[in-house]
């Protein structure tokens, strides 16, 4: 069968969250780790492709990101989706302004959008700068990530020193005019030369005229929000049936783990909600640079415990010490460590009995699903808004929860843990 929506993810995390989104919206929806190898069958509505291209050189997420795009176009995909972070991560040399350029030049179109808003997690754009609650994206915190600085909440700013040609802007007052209004500042745009978009979006109504305006463009660029009108689009053309299965995942029997590798706020207090709940052990960088003797101790101290219940193995750090970290071992050393000690650990752990895993980072949650050999997943419900449980789709199946760092509330992990498969 031809898949309706083709989704192209620049992270894990940001690919689970959008397979979430459409399978809350009625879409049967599996999630490959990278490009599959083969033509592989699948029985879904719309399937994503999770990369691990949000932060590699701008070249080689083109590359991945084509090569992604022509896996989905042997499926028969109706329209293609470019997801990436609703904070908009990425440098002043990319990577969302050239992937983009490269997908719409490979499907022959001259316009797209770009809309990172996510107003269930607070992520609302207005005259074209993305807020982040009440405060302007580079006030957030995000000033601090560690690989992606958003030092600019101008979307039309930031994306035009990356992108290779024009970028408008449709604002607030057109959006809340609705589908057929949306539609017409769109072909206005694109008749005055303009290539994209940043589109204002203040709630999910807005989202989802903006999805309908979107009904016949091959490809949409933007975070998972956006997705609420697509579905829409294919069922008034008949393409898509109601299914109320949409969601279920198999039972998953074994013992649980939390993860986390992410810096961000969200999870910095997430983290210390659970430290009062469970175990926990803290990796350190600079140990784990030396060699891997705290890998060792770390699933040491795990397996007597793991048997009276989950147990966090967390890096997550403030700022300061992240810096400091860096200063030490450079940016990409701090984060590779950081990556393959969670990936050595993710395996040992599974030998020991854990298939269930919660996992808070978009790049320890690449390296965590690459260390357990896991390519394809299975969406099920939604644990909070962008974040699902999700299984492997093999005979004895692991059940995972890829978690971008800012999302969730302050008790996301014993709420994860609480509604495991």
């Amino acid at each position: 069968m031809s898949i309706l929506l083709g989704c192209i993810a620049d992270d894990f995390t940001g690919a689970t969250d959008l397979a979430g989104m459409l399978v809350d919206a009625g879409m049967r929806t599996v999630m490959t780790i990278d490009v599959p190898a083969h033509p592989a069958s699948l029985e879904a509505d719309a399937v994503v492709i999770a990369l691990k291209s949000r932060t590699i050189p701008a070249q080689e997420a083109v590359e991945q990101s084509l090569s992604a795009l022509r896996w989905l176009q042997t499926r028969g995909c109706r329209q293609y989706f470019f997801k990436y972070c609703s904070t908009f991560d990425s440098t002043d040399k990319g990577n969302i302004g050239p992937v983009t350029d490269a997908l719409l030049d490979a499907l022959g179109s001259n316009f797209t959008i770009a809309c990172p808003a996510f107003p269930k997690n607070q992520r609302t754009i207005y005259k074209g700068y993305l807020f982040v609650g009440d405060v302007l994206l580079n006030e957030s915190g995000m000033q601090h990530h560690p690989l992606t600085p958003m030092t600019d909440a101008n979307l039309v700013q930031v994306l035009g020193k990356q992108a290779k040609h024009p970028v408008g802007l449709v604002k607030y007052d057109t959006v809340r005019q609705g589908e057929q209004a949306i539609a017409q500042a769109f072909a206005s745009l694109a008749a005055d030369g303009y290539r994209y978009a940043i589109v204002d979006a203040l709630d999910e109504s807005h989202l989802r005229e903006i999805g309908h305006a979107c009904a016949d463009m091959p490809l949409i660029t933007g975070g998972s929000g956006i997705c609420i009108g697509l579905p829409d689009n294919f069922r008034r053309k008949g393409l898509l049936k109601a299914n109320p299965q949409a969601a279920e995942l198999p039972a998953v029997e074994g013992k649980s783990v939390v993860l986390s590798g992410s810096c961000s706020r969200a999870t910095q207090e997430q983290v210390a909600v659970l430290q009062q709940q469970r175990p926990s052990f803290k990796l350190d960088p600079l140990r784990l640079a030396e060699g891997p003797e705290q890998i060792d101790e770390a699933v040491a101290w795990a397996r007597p415990l793991l048997e009276a219940g989950p147990v966090l193995i967390y890096a997550t750090s403030k700022p300061e010490e992240v810096r400091a970290v860096q200063s030490k071992l450079g940016v990409d050393k701090a984060s590779q460590v950081i990556e393959n000690a969670f990936a050595e650990i993710a395996k040992r752990l599974k030998g020991l009995g854990v298939r269930k895993f919660v996992v808070a980072g978009g790049e320890t949650s690449g390296a965590v699903v690459k260390a357990l050999n896991v390519t394809a997943l299975r969406i099920g419900p939604q644990i909070a808004p962008g974040v699902p449980w999700t299984t492997s789709l093999d005979a004895n199946p692991l059940a995972l929860v890829l978690k971008s760092g800012n999302f969730g509330s302050r008790n996301f992990f014993q709420e994860a843990l609480e509604k495991q498969p």
